[in-house]
């Protein structure tokens, strides 16, 4: 230090030195950290630049689209390709798309931006962030570590299933092409279950699943699923075990490839027969539907899910960025191209469920062709109502359709005796599916009819791994950087035991009746914990941290203010929204008797069953295990029980720190430096300054880093 700095001379003093950045800095000339030097420890010659780390040693994006392509990849997941379409169906087609956009905008793409900001700002993953931000809400980050847990430990399974079906690919005929002959001696007959179900429903749930007919009878472990998971899981540690070193090379790949494989299926299914039908059923407006609370509340879930938010992945991945990328444009482009990819994947889904529904409405054509061939035989019905240009051997929709009304009309009292089917188109297309019965069954069912169906299978399904590969990797970032962040440990030791618990745990899903249990983790882990989470992270940054503060701190690091539109977003709207959603989640689960779909062997059905009083209890205990860290935190910081991570600021809040010390403004440094006199003694504790007394190895404490030359 300069001999004849004020520091020196008040250190021969009796006067009282206070510990604090303000007075460490007063006692100095003013002083520009970036080019001062000092003497070091009084060696001649030797002197020292002052300066805030430029690298904090923590890994970055080796490029923005690489970065891009990460928060693509597991923003977009399999919700996107069979959730998205279903409730698209559901909920009114083309209409659905105006409450889907407009809550996009309201909720996803400003809470998108502010788990992207906080995270790009603070430069930690979801434990640092919240803590830093408001440390009696630093439960948010664990509990949101903890969502991503349970949601990875079923997710995976998917994937397996997925990788499972893969391998089954390829062959020909495709497995789930036809029912399976059973042979007893020289008579052959067909599986009594498929013949009463169909090839690819019996496939699923026999061969695939072998699945028990309650949750209760859990049928021991399916070995060909525990398999299949063990490969998922190894895929998903090569995946992750380097963090963003080797999840961002993958994701070039799997971010990419589903959209491939998109555009030839809808380029494939547009030339397929009936799949025009298929589309425009799909958009054709309902819209009396928008008025239905339970449409709005379907949309809101879905953007809120479909964009990853709480999960703790797209504040993990944006805390590798450089503190002035531009996350505003990062936000609104993943945010639109998530909306598009649904889009996209609701044409292909409708064009290929188009094409089934017209098989499906010929086969049935041809077969209530045959039955009333049979009683026009046996004169059970009067050859008079069969209009004279009707050919049996090639019956029309159409002409089924007229001969269907006629004999309606005038056998009406014994019509029902016959057992006819309308065979309505409109009635195929509306019948509805989502999640593993779209595509495990009914797009598996479709694709069998495809020429070259091997080839289009291997696609679907390699697409299917790709779109669960990213999201998983977003999950498991979302529970490493979080504890990298907190606890020096080693990353790749880390992964991989991560991944040996979760495979363990996976376990539960893959026993017979392991399909109970995803659909259990999927309807409670995630749903209302999620939400929760997500609204106080609304909460503590625009009413606690404080929206005004964040704004500036926003043009503080992009280079310019964020639209007013944000501001309200944050400060009012998304809140009011998301206690809304909140609300209607409650009231939801209040009135719909929790229970699953089971598959009963005898009647080759599913019928709904209820959960039993045990199953029940795990339901309820998945959400409090979710949510209990919010109180816990809370209370522990309340009661001074547990330190509020202030000795773990960040890097880039340090830096900003330090530059906000160094750039004090001239009036500043003439009132607290130097005073208004040359022989005024500075104040102590300067109260318009917002920092505080910090302890005397303060230099330590901010990460100075003291360079020779």
């Amino acid at each position: 230090m300069r001999k004849n700095s004020k520091v020196t001379q008040r250190e021969h003093t009796s006067e009282h030195v206070t510990e604090s950045v303000a007075d460490l800095l007063a006692h100095e000339a003013p002083l520009d950290y970036k080019n001062s030097s000092l003497n070091v420890g009084g060696v001649p010659g030797k002197k020292i630049v002052l300066e805030p780390p430029e690298n904090d040693g923590r890994p970055a994006w080796n490029s923005k689209l690489q970065y891009i392509l990460a928060q693509v990849g597991f923003s977009v997941g399999l919700g996107n390709v069979w959730r998205f379409p279903y409730l698209c169906q559901k909920n009114g087609g083309g209409a659905y798309l105006v409450p889907y956009f407009i809550l996009l905008i309201l909720i996803g793409v400003p809470l998108f931006f502010l788990e992207l900001a906080v995270g790009q700002k603070i430069r930690r993953g979801s434990i640092g962030v919240w803590n830093y931000v408001c440390p009696h809400l630093g439960g948010i980050g664990v509990s949101s570590l903890m969502v991503c847990g349970f949601v990875g430990l079923y997710y995976n399974v998917i994937i397996g299933w997925s990788i499972f079906y893969f391998f089954q690919s390829f062959q020909y005929p495709l497995p789930w092409a036809e029912c399976p002959i059973r042979r007893n001696g020289s008579l052959a007959i067909v599986e009594p279950e498929c013949e009463k179900s169909s090839a690819t429903t019996y496939f699923w749930y026999r061969q695939t699943l072998n699945t028990t007919s309650t949750i209760a009878d859990s049928g021991g472990l399916n070995v060909k699923m525990t398999l299949s998971l063990l490969v998922a899981w190894i895929i998903v540690c090569l995946a992750v075990i380097r963090g963003i070193a080797s999840s961002g090379k993958v994701m070039y790949f799997s971010s990419l490839f589903p959209y491939v494989v998109l555009f030839c299926f809808l380029v494939r299914g547009l030339l397929l027969k009936g799949a025009v039908d298929g589309i425009a059923h799909m958009f054709t407006p309902k819209l009396e539907k928008m008025l239905e609370p339970q449409v709005w509340r379907e949309a809101a879930t879905q953007v809120f899910f479909a964009l990853g938010l709480g999960f703790g992945g797209v504040i993990a991945f944006s805390s590798y960025n450089k503190i002035d990328n531009n996350c505003h444009f990062d936000a609104v482009l993943v945010s639109f191209i998530n909306f598009f990819t649904s889009i996209l994947a609701t044409l292909v889904v409708f064009a290929v469920l188009g094409f089934k529904a017209n098989l499906m409405n010929e086969k049935c054509v041809i077969e209530n062709g045959e039955k009333i061939l049979g009683y026009l035989n046996s004169n059970v019905l009067s050859h008079d109502l069969i209009p004279p240009h009707v050919n049996f051997s090639q019956l029309s929709t159409i002409d089924y359709a007229e001969i269907y009304g006629v004999i309606k009309t005038v056998k009406e009292g014994s019509f029902a005796e016959l057992s006819l089917d309308p065979c309505v188109l409109e009635d195929e297309l509306n019948k509805s599916v989502q999640g593993t019965g779209l595509a495990f069954i009914a797009f598996t069912e479709a694709m069998t009819h495809f020429p070259a169906s091997p080839f289009w299978s291997v696609m679907f399904f390699f697409m299917l791994i790709n779109l669960g590969l990213g999201s998983m990797i977003g999950t498991m970032t979302g529970i490493t950087t979080p504890v990298l962040d907190t606890y020096k440990v080693h990353k790749e030791l880390f992964t991989v035991c991560c991944c040996i618990i979760a495979f363990f745990c996976g376990l539960l899903f893959v026993q017979r009746s392991g399909n109970y249990f995803v659909t259990m983790f999927d309807d409670y882990s995630a749903g209302l914990p999620l939400t929760i989470v997500v609204i106080l992270e609304n909460v503590s940054v625009a009413w606690i941290y404080g929206t005004k503060r964040f704004m500036q701190d926003l043009e503080d690091m992009l280079g310019f203010r964020p639209h007013a539109f944000y501001f309200y977003m944050w400060k009012y709207v998304s809140p009011c929204c998301l206690i809304v959603l909140i609300t209607a989640t409650v009231i939801e689960m209040a009135i719909s008797p929790p229970g699953y779909s089971a598959w009963v062997e005898e009647l080759a059905q599913e019928r709904f069953q209820s959960y039993p009083p045990w199953a029940l209890a795990m339901c309820f205990s998945l959400i409090v295990v979710a949510m209990l860290p919010l109180p816990i935190v809370f209370i522990a910081r309340y009661f001074n029980l547990m330190s509020d991570g202030s000795n773990k600021l960040s890097v880039s809040y340090r830096k900003s720190m330090m530059k906000d010390i160094s750039n004090l403004e001239e009036v500043d440094e003439a009132r607290f430096i130097l005073g208004k006199n040359p022989g005024e003694t500075p104040s102590p504790k300067p109260p318009s300054r917002w920092y505080v007394s910090i302890p005397t190895g303060v230099y330590a404490m901010l990460d100075m880093q003291y360079v020779l030359v």
